[in-house]
C-alpha cells in the first residue's frame, strides 16, 4: 500500500445548512420556514474530500461517533478512497455544525465539536499513517496539537489553518503557529490582515502565511513582505461560502507543496479552488477536480 501524499488532521462531521427564504430571520415569529440540508463538512471533511477530488492519495486522522452522522462521514470517505486508518471513535458523538445561510452565500456558524477538547490519539497509529507522506494539513482540534512534533520529526511539511483569528496572542493557537511551515487564517475579523500576518511571521520566521479575505481576495506573507491578490473572476454564482477557506488551502498546498509550483501560481490555484467551492450548495461531493482546476486556470491566464 502506497503511503498517503497528504494527511488531513482535525475534525470532520456533518453540517446542517439552514437556508433562509428572506434576507434574515423573522424574529417576530416563533417558526421560520427554511430549507435544511445535511452533508459531510467541517474543515477536515472539506479538506480531505478536496485533496481526494484533485487526485491525491489522502488520509484523515480524526474522530467520529457511533451514530448516523459518523456513518455518513465514513461512507463519504470510503467512496472518495480516503485512507481512514486514523479515523478514531468519539464517545460523545460526531461533530456537528449548523450554518444559518443568507441568500448571498454568507453564513453564521454554530459549531458542536463533541469531545474534541478531551480526546487523545494513539501516537503509534498516527505514525503509521503519517510515515512517507509529504504534507500534514492540520486544523484546530485540541488533540491535534500533540501530533505536530511527530509530523515534524518525520520530515512532513506542516500546514496549519488558524481559521477566524481574533487575538494574535490567543494561547490556544500558539502551538499551531509554532510548528507550522505554512499558516492559513481567515481575515473575517480584520479589515487589514497585514499587521496580523507580520505578527505571525515574527513569531515563526521562515513561515509562509496566507490570509483568506473572502470577496476581497487574499494576501500572501513571506519574509519579503506581504502582497494582496484580488479575487478571481469566474462565471460562477456565490451560493454557499462554507469550505471556501479549506478550498484556498487545498488548492495552494497541492500546487506549492505537492507539485512544486511558484507561490504566485499556487495562490491563483488556491483562489480558483475556493471560488469553485462557493458555487456548491450544501455539498462537499462536487468539489473541483484537477481537470476543472487546470481548465479554469488556463482560461484566466489566456
Amino acid at each position: 500500500m502506497l503511503p498517503p501524499e497528504v494527511v488531513v488532521i482535525g475534525n470532520a462531521g456533518v453540517d446542517t445548512n439552514v437556508y433562509l427564504p428572506g434576507q434574515d430571520v423573522d424574529w417576530s415569529r416563533e417558526a421560520n420556514f427554511t430549507e435544511n440540508l445535511d452533508y459531510v463538512g467541517q474543515a477536515g471533511g472539506y479538506a480531505s474530500r478536496g485533496y481526494a477530488r484533485l487526485g491525491w492519495r489522502t488520509a484523515f486522522i480524526g474522530h467520529v461517533g457511533a451514530d448516523a452522522a459518523g456513518r455518513m462521514v465514513r461512507e463519504a470517505f470510503d467512496t472518495d478512497g480516503i485512507d481512514t486508518r486514523g479515523l478514531f471513535f468519539d464517545p460523545a458523538g460526531t461533530a456537528r455544525s449548523v450554518n444559518l445561510m443568507y441568500r448571498d452565500g454568507r453564513r453564521k456558524n454554530f459549531y458542536d465539536g463533541k469531545g474534541h477538547e478531551s480526546l487523545k490519539v494513539d501516537p503509534a497509529a498516527v505514525r503509521a499513517v503519517l510515515e512517507g507522506s509529504k504534507l500534514a494539513h492540520v486544523n484546530l482540534a485540541d488533540w491535534a496539537r500533540h501530533l505536530l512534533p511527530l509530523a515534524q520529526s518525520l520530515g512532513v511539511k506542516v500546514a496549519c489553518d488558524l481559521q477566524d483569528v481574533v487575538d494574535p496572542e490567543d494561547p490556544y493557537r500558539r502551538d499551531f503557529i509554532h510548528h507550522a511551515d505554512i499558516l492559513f487564517f481567515s481575515a473575517a475579523n480584520h479589515g487589514d490582515p497585514a499587521p496580523l500576518m507580520q505578527h505571525f511571521l515574527r513569531a515563526r520566521p521562515g513561515c509562509i502565511v496566507v490570509a483568506g479575505m473572502g470577496a476581497r481576495g487574499c494576501m500572501l506573507g513571506t519574509g519579503d513582505g506581504s502582497r494582496h491578490f484580488p479575487p478571481v473572476d469566474l462565471d460562477l454564482p456565490v451560493v454557499d461560502t462554507n469550505g471556501a477557506g479549506d478550498g484556498l488551502a487545498v488548492g495552494f498546498l497541492t500546487s506549492y507543496v505537492l507539485e512544486g509550483r511558484p507561490l504566485n501560481d499556487a495562490i491563483l490555484r488556491g483562489q480558483v479552488t475556493a471560488r469553485h467551492t462557493c458555487a456548491q450548495r450544501a455539498s462537499s461531493s462536487n468539489l473541483i477536480s484537477r481537470k476543472e482546476l487546470d481548465e479554469c486556470v488556463r482560461g484566466l491566464q489566456a
